[in-house]
């Protein structure tokens, strides 16, 4: 199984993430995704492996979000367009990441950390 945390460094939600993963012995690739955002193709694959709503990638409680009026832009940008401004600008995304791959290449992923999700993501058969 392949497991990687898209983390900022000065965040606390991250840090609390990396040390309940490091608890249970989980090994993984940390990134920071201020200093290397994920690329579009990663972004796509954490947003479709969650299940989530594009928006749901969005950090909306941060300054680049608030301060650059994306709640007023993002509605009628496409997926596409989404996935590339948060690409180019990792403070755009909602942290953590976790992206799961077993080993028949099946992803799950989490945007945001919640316990119970993160326990479920890395049970994946």
């Amino acid at each position: 199984m392949k497991i990687q945390v898209f983390h900022y460094s000065g965040c606390s939600t991250c840090h609390k993430a990396l040390a309940w993963l490091r608890a249970r012995g989980v090994a993984f690739d940390a990134v920071d995704l201020v200093a290397t955002p994920p690329t579009v193709a990663q972004l796509s694959e954490i947003l479709h492996s969650s299940g989530a709503s594009v928006g749901k990638l969005f950090n909306v409680t941060g300054l680049v979000y608030r301060g650059e009026g994306w709640a007023k832009k993002a509605p009628a940008m496409s997926e596409a367009e989404i996935l590339g401004a948060l690409a180019a600008n990792g403070r755009l995304i909602k942290r953590p990441l976790l992206l799961v791959k077993n080993v028949s290449g099946k992803a799950t992923a989490c945007i945001g950390f919640r316990e119970s999700e993160w326990l479920a993501a890395l049970e994946v058969p």
